[in-house]
């Protein structure tokens, strides 16, 4: 029988918000039935956007706790004595100085997994700098891998640090230390650093480097260098993907397109790939994306339109799988991974931090009357 609950059901996480990588662990973490409570400052700095937009605030409720203040304090430790998991984002010692740093919280639930997200992690000369996802993926050796060959490198938006590296690997750590911690009874901390996960996303390329494979940015074959894994304009302006790496699959591309008596000169030698590129380029582009879709979409080219995010939730696989969902009439990504026995729940938005307290803090042990006199003193809203 399937519990539409999600394979976390029943853990509780706290959140001590943050920006993009902490808030999409947890996204992670509640997308999978984990009951997530975020705890905000009572003077949160401006967002740009209304609440409801941040979608990676999803599954879960967030209260304003004073942490200047010792009750402020003393409650969010209460409500680690029957956590599961911390999930925290600050700089190095900021925690500690709180009096909620991780010896602080494992003499409390030594059960607890306490998951630290940073840029640069908990040490080493540059764990005290300021830094962007930009700056991570630059140290790590993958933004250097990325772009076009004698020509600056190219930001891959913050998917390789903020969540690639970051995010999905503070997830992955506490999904893994919850396992032990079943096993042991003991807690651990989690040290997640963007830089150590975009360095981790990069290993299989430092193989090929190891190996003498390695031709550098923007020669490689799934780099852009190569006319049969690459992008081309269209007709109408628009873009197709084909990615016919294997030769049984660049024969077919090449048939399909009418090259294939062309008399085009050997892919396996990089140096004939600039032509082959450009009779790929001149073919593409005259007939539209969708006209290639037609033929191409169902052929054994591995191909694809490139799609934006609102064209993404439109195409019929993508509907079929139901990969993109509405969450209060906005749409976003569904849960991922797919679970057959225990798939997660259909998410919930985000709200404002304070929203129905009594809600936000069911099943974390605080009585009404407890509640109210805190809420009394300003010490959570």
């Amino acid at each position: 029988m399937k519990q539409t609950n999600g394979p976390l059901h029943g853990l509780k996480v706290i959140e001590m918000a943050g920006l993009a990588p902490g808030p999409f662990a947890a996204m992670m973490l509640a997308d999978m039935g984990a009951q997530v409570l975020r705890i905000d400052r009572p003077d949160p700095a401006p967002r740009a956007m209304p609440q409801r937009y941040y979608f990676t605030d999803r599954n879960r409720r967030s209260i304003a706790v004073d942490l200047k203040s010792p009750d402020g304090v003393a409650l969010v430790r209460r409500l680690l004595a029957g956590a599961d998991a911390l999930i925290e984002g600050f700089r190095p010692g900021v925690m500690e100085r709180l009096g909620l740093g991780p010896a602080d919280c494992l003499a409390i639930n030594p059960r607890l997994v306490y998951g630290r997200m940073t840029g640069w992690g908990q040490d080493g000369p540059m764990a005290m700098a300021p830094g962007h996802d930009i700056n991570y993926i630059a140290l790590s050796g993958a933004l250097e891998a990325i772009g076009e060959a004698d020509r600056p490198p190219v930001l891959p938006l913050n998917l390789v640090g903020d969540f690639g590296g970051g995010g999905m690997y503070l997830a992955f750590g506490i999904a893994c230390a919850l396992i032990e911690a079943a096993r042991s009874g003991q807690g651990q901390v989690v040290d997640a650093a963007m830089v150590d996960g975009a360095a981790s996303l990069m290993t299989y390329f430092h193989g090929y480097r190891a190996g003498g494979k390695w031709p550098g940015r923007g020669r490689s074959v799934t780099g852009g260098g190569s006319p049969f894994y690459a992008v081309y304009e269209t007709l109408d302006g628009k873009y197709i993907s084909v990615g016919s790496a294997e030769p049984k699959f660049y024969a077919e591309l090449l048939r399909q397109t009418g090259l294939d008596q062309a008399g085009l000169p050997d892919r396996d030698d990089p140096a004939h790939w600039p032509v082959i590129r450009e009779r790929l380029a001149a073919v593409f582009r005259t007939r539209t994306r969708d006209a290639w879709c037609a033929q191409l979409e169902t052929s054994e080219t591995c191909f694809a339109p490139v799609l934006d995010m609102q064209e993404a939730a439109a195409h019929p696989h993508n509907v079929a799988r139901g990969t993109f969902i509405e969450v209060d009439g906005m749409l976003q990504p569904a849960p991922a991974p797919r679970f057959s026995r225990t798939p997660a729940a259909m998410p919930t938005a985000g709200v404002e931090p304070g929203v129905d307290l009594p809600a936000a803090l069911a099943g974390w042990g605080l009585e009404a009357d407890e509640l109210h006199a805190l809420a009394a003193a300003g010490t959570v809203s």
